[in-house]
């Protein structure tokens, strides 16, 4: 029995680690939004100039319904008007979740 208990919290330990590990980071999103985005959008409020290409970021945040998780699953493909800005799956996430943080 002790065993068993060790191997239930190692394996306990072991997952909430990596999810801590893989969580997104908002803040290394908007250093990537402010790059490669912002020429289409406005991804922050205090860019200049505020380009009117494409939906504002605090616009898609505060859609009814807005899903971080989604957004970063479309994002990781590039529009037909950025080529050559794949993001990784990684990069995605962050992206979203910066723009996740301007639903308030």
């Amino acid at each position: 029995m002790p065993r068993i208990c060790s191997f239930v919290f190692a394996s306990l330990a072991l997952v909430s680690a990596s999810s801590s590990t893989f969580a997104a980071d908002a803040a290394a999103g908007k250093e990537l939004a402010l790059r490669w985005c912002a020429a289409c959008h406005l991804v922050a409020a205090d860019q200049e100039p505020a380009p009117t290409a494409a939906s504002p970021f605090a616009t898609i945040a505060k859609k009814p319904g807005f899903d971080a998780a989604q957004l970063a699953k479309s994002i990781q493909f590039p529009h037909p008007q950025m080529p050559g800005r794949e993001l990784s799956r990684d990069q995605a996430a962050d992206v979203a979740a910066y723009i996740a943080t301007l639903a308030k």
